[in-house]
Formats: structure tokens, C-alpha cells, sequence
């Protein structure tokens, strides 16, 4: 019988209808996890690892002739194919349509652009589906492709140019450690928002002042135009837009064991249709060979034109999230060697909406509420939530799934084994913040942290159930002793500018707390 060229999670899930099988069985019948397969419902358009894809072959070639006529049906393209090269048919606009009519999430979105441009009602769907009409599939990917090679470095040089004008104390953070060339970011900082040594939860005192999500941004045509192209291309993709609350930063009070501030809520679309474009442009201009100068980067020159824009918190959207080097205890090993710290290192997929494709700490989220708005505006919540669900397969708290029933997600009868048993005993692991800085890509707030489990039982008892979600493409491991590795690792090109910052901040902070487990490499910073 005839295969498919390639399987995406939307056609291994139409396989998984067509057996009538749930999640625990289908992925049984696969011989994955039932995590894999959750990824599959969360990411339609994920493309499974090539080894998968033959075990599906196999089992849809396998399958009885019922099962293969309602997997025709399931899997009957609704969207353009893949090779499309011009503008798609009428039946994927005609599908697109009904889409906007049932998606509360992108409805959302089409009525923040109506709002927000001061168009009448209705205006925003019909030009998406305009632009959607003339949406190349194949010019969109090749452009996407190019963005993906331009590398950490060439953003934080470019940004360093745009923003050459900063305020006396401020910097980029730049790193230097043994053997390796100084190395820029694009995250803006301080002296006193470095090296924080804040424990959590004890002096985690960032706090809500509303919850009030309406904000008095204009778009002009402009801008309105690239948010009207966000989502022509969220739709030829068949992407997905969930609108959850997001914590915007309005104040802070950033010192040596203590973070202190205020935080409002704002809607994940406006972040979308926003401050979420700037990333795309400055890739994009980086990648034709153009100039990234003030005046030639429109949405930039519009959203955050200098230094001033981005340090001015209450009149500008400031999303962001926290993310943190985790290190985890184990005893000597006779092949390893002496007793040592784990170190997880992931690579992010192409899914994500920040840091694709890039090197980052594990784990890593944006600020934002699950059901309790006041005692979530933590960032040690964020961080135990993130570390249940990147680390420790609680699919459950996946933000991108709209609809959040549980009163409490992280009641305690509800946490994971390995949470679960890290917090019986509140020796077992420690969070710290190691610092702050605004990040100058989309002016995101970035808090860095530190998790370190220092009972070296956990890993015997859980190691072999930690694993990566959806949003890593893989895991990495070092160990932290081993200096040279360290060091090449610090160097590689293909870190986020906020995943480097995480690991340098959290290798500073480990080596004066971790005693003989760790060897890392000599790390200092400057602003430059």
C-alpha cells in the first residue's frame, strides 16, 4: 500500500483514531513513550525522529483494512502540501476561514488587532485571509531557514550597533572565561543585577498589582501589517496561537539577596503580534546582508528605538520568564570518577516560540499564572512548574493547552515522584536567582537561576525518568568536574543569548557552592 512521504504528529495522531487507541496503548503499540505521543496532540506539525517514522510505516502497512480506510479519511489533507510553492488553493482558505471561526484563540487574536488598529469589527479576519491568499509556503520556509543559520553571535553584534547608546552602568553581559574569546550577549544589565545569590522561595518577592490585561497600544498599518502576516502564516502552517496570560514586568528592585517588583498581566497575543516580531525582523534583515542601524529595522525603531524604551517597564510590553542550570548530585562511579554534579544542557526545537533551535538550560519558561495570579507571580513557581513539566513528564501543565480545569495543578497530591520526594525534605534541592537583565532581541526579562539537588539519591532513584518535552529537540549531560568540556561548551555557537547567560551566572554560583564536586572553568563578566 501506498506510505506517506513523512509522518508529523498530526498524522501519527490520525493513526492512533484510526486503531481506537489511547495514549498509554498507542504509544505501547509504538514502543515510545506516552509522552512522545501527548507531543504529537500538543505540536500537530512536529515531524517525528526518522526511526519513528519507520515504526509508523510499519504499523499503518500492518494495519487490518478497516484501520487503513479511517486513517485515509483522518489524514485527508486540510492544509496546503508541503512543496507548495505559490499562493494556496481556495479549499485551505476556505479551511482557514472556518478555522477562524472556531478557534476562540485565534479569535482572540483577530479581535486584539481589530481593537488595537481601530478597525471596525471584522476588518482583522478579512486581511488574513487576504495575506493568506498570497502566502508562499516554499518562500516562507526558505526565509526560515536562513533566519535559523544567522548565529548568536552576529544578533548580539548587530544589537550592540543598534544600541550603542547606553546609560552609565548599563551593558551587554559579556563573559570571559579560560580559553575562550570574550564572549557578547544581547541581555542588558548591571553590576547590582548580577551574581544575586538569591535563594528561593525565601526572598522571591515579586508581587501583582492588577490584573487588568487591557493596555492602550495603537498599532498603525505598519505594524498592524506584520501581525496580519503572523497569523496568515500561524494558518498556512496550521500553527497554534494559545492566548494565556503572560506577567509583564511594570517595576524592580534588583539587589544582592533580594528580588523585589511589580507585575501586571498582559495577553499572550498582544506579546505575539508585538515585541514577539522583533526577533523575526532583525534575523531576517541579518540574514539578506542588510543594514540593522536605527532607522532601517521598522518594527524595532517603532517598539524599542534605544536603551530608554527598554529600561521604561511600565510603558512597554516587558514579558519574559526564568530559566536555570540545573545540577544534580551523584556519588564517585568507578568508570566516571569522583563524585560529581550532573549537568543538563538542552537543545530546543523547532516548536518553540523563542530560542529555536539554540542551546539552553533546562529548565526554561515564560512568567506567566497557572489558575492562582497572586502566588504564581514567583518565579520559583514558574520554576518548580517547568521542571514538573520539561524534567518530569507532567504534561498536564503544558502551557499551550488553553483550558486549565484543575483548581490546583501543583497541589501536592498531584506532583510528580521525583518532585514529590525532592520537596519532603527541603535539604534535597535548592533554587537560587543568580541574576537579572533585560533582553535586548525582543526586550524580554530574564532571571537566570540555579537548581541544584544536592541528595545524591535522586539520581539513583529517578535519573532514568528525567527526560525532555516537546520543547527540547534532545538533552544533553556534563559532568562538573570536567573543565575542558566545560570550556568547549561555553564556546559553542549554538547558544541562546539567554540560555549562555543562565549557564555562566549558574557556573559562577555552582563553583563557590559545590566544593570539590566541581572543576568548572574561571568565569568572569564585564559590560561592555
Amino acid at each position: 500500500m501506498e506510505m506517506l512521504d513523512a509522518w508529523t504528529g498530526r498524522t501519527a495522531c490520525a493513526l492512533q483514531e484510526a486503531f481506537r487507541l489511547s495514549n498509554e496503548l498507542f504509544a505501547k503499540k509504538l514502543n515510545v513513550s506516552v509522552r512522545t505521543v501527548a507531543a504529537w496532540h500538543q505540536k500537530p506539525e512536529l515531524r517525528p525522529k526518522s526511526g519513528i517514522q519507520q515504526v509508523l510505516d510499519a504499523t499503518l502497512e500492518k494495519a487490518p483494512p478497516a484501520v487503513r480506510a479511517r486513517f485515509a479519511q483522518l489524514s485527508s489533507p486540510s492544509e496546503p502540501p508541503a512543496d507548495a510553492t505559490g499562493p494556496l488553493r481556495e479549499d485551505a482558505i476556505a479551511a482557514a476561514d472556518r478555522r477562524l471561526g472556531t478557534d476562540p484563540n485565534l479569535g482572540a487574536a483577530i479581535g486584539w488587532l481589530d481593537e488595537h488598529t481601530g478597525w471596525s469589527p471584522g476588518t482583522g479576519r478579512q486581511r488574513v485571509l487576504a495575506r493568506l491568499a498570497q502566502f508562499d509556503v516554499h518562500e516562507w520556509r526558505d526565509w526560515a531557514s536562513r533566519r535559523a543559520h544567522v548565529d548568536r553571535e552576529s544578533i548580539a553584534n548587530a544589537l550592540n550597533g543598534y544600541y550603542q547608546h547606553r546609560p552609565a552602568g548599563f551593558g551587554l553581559y559579556q563573559s570571559r572565561s579560560d580559553e575562550v574569546t570574550d564572549t557578547t550577549t544581547t541581555i542588558l544589565t548591571c553590576a547590582d543585577w548580577l551574581d544575586l545569590d538569591c535563594p528561593f522561595p525565601q526572598n522571591d518577592r515579586l508581587v501583582l498589582t492588577s490584573t487588568n490585561q487591557d493596555t492602550d497600544l495603537v498599532l498603525d498599518e505598519r505594524t498592524a501589517d506584520v501581525a496580519v502576516l503572523r497569523l496568515a502564516a500561524t494558518l498556512a502552517f496550521d500553527g497554534r496561537l494559545v492566548n494565556m496570560p503572560l506577567y509583564r514586568l511594570l517595576s524592580t528592585d534588583i539587589r544582592h539577596g533580594l528580588v523585589t517588583g511589580s507585575v501586571g498581566l498582559a495577553p499572550f497575543v498582544q506579546y505575539a503580534l508585538t515585541m514577539d516580531l522583533l526577533e523575526t525582523e532583525l534575523t531576517s534583515v541579518i540574514a539578506a546582508g542588510g543594514t540593522t542601524t536605527p532607522g532601517s529595522l521598522p518594527l524595532r525603531d517603532t517598539y524599542l528605538p534605544d536603551v530608554a524604551s527598554v529600561l521604561d517597564l511600565p510603558s512597554r510590553l516587558c514579558a519574559g520568564g526564568t530559566l536555570a542550570l540545573s545540577a544534580i548530585a551523584r556519588p564517585a562511579d568507578p568508570h566516571r570518577g569522583a563524585a560529581d554534579y550532573l549537568l543538563l544542557v538542552q537543545e530546543r526545537s523547532a516548536q518553540v516560540v523563542n530560542a529555536a533551535h539554540r542551546l539552553a538550560v533546562i529548565p526554561k519558561g515564560f512568567h506567566q499564572p497557572l489558575t492562582d495570579y497572586r502566588s504564581d507571580t514567583q518565579l520559583g513557581a514558574t520554576l518548580r512548574r517547568e521542571m514538573e513539566e520539561e524534567l518530569f513528564g507532567r504534561d498536564d501543565l503544558d502551557n499551550t493547552e488553553a483550558n486549565q480545569r484543575r483548581a490546583d495543578p501543583m497541589h501536592p497530591s498531584r506532583l510528580s515522584e521525583p518532585m514529590r520526594w525532592l520537596l519532603d525534605d527541603p535539604d534535597r534541592v535548592r533554587m537560587e536567582c543568580t541574576g537579572f537583565g533585560l533582553n535586548l532581541v525582543s526586550g524580554n526579562y530574564e532571571f537566570p537561576g540555579l537548581i541544584v539537588i544536592e541528595d545524591e539519591e535522586f539520581w539513583a532513584r529517578f535519573g532514568g525518568s528525567v527526560e525532555a518535552n516537546w520543547e527540547s529537540a534532545g538533552l544533553r549531560q556534563y559532568s562538573s568536574l570536567d573543565r575542558q568540556i566545560l570550556t568547549d561548551l561555553i564556546g559553542d555557537a549554538g547558544w541562546s543569548n539567554e540560555g549562555l547567560f543562565a549557564l555562566l551566572q549558574g557556573l559562577r554560583r555552582l563553583s563557590q557552592v559545590g566544593g570539590t564536586r566541581v572543576n568548572a572553568p574561571t568565569i568572569e563578566w564585564e559590560l561592555v
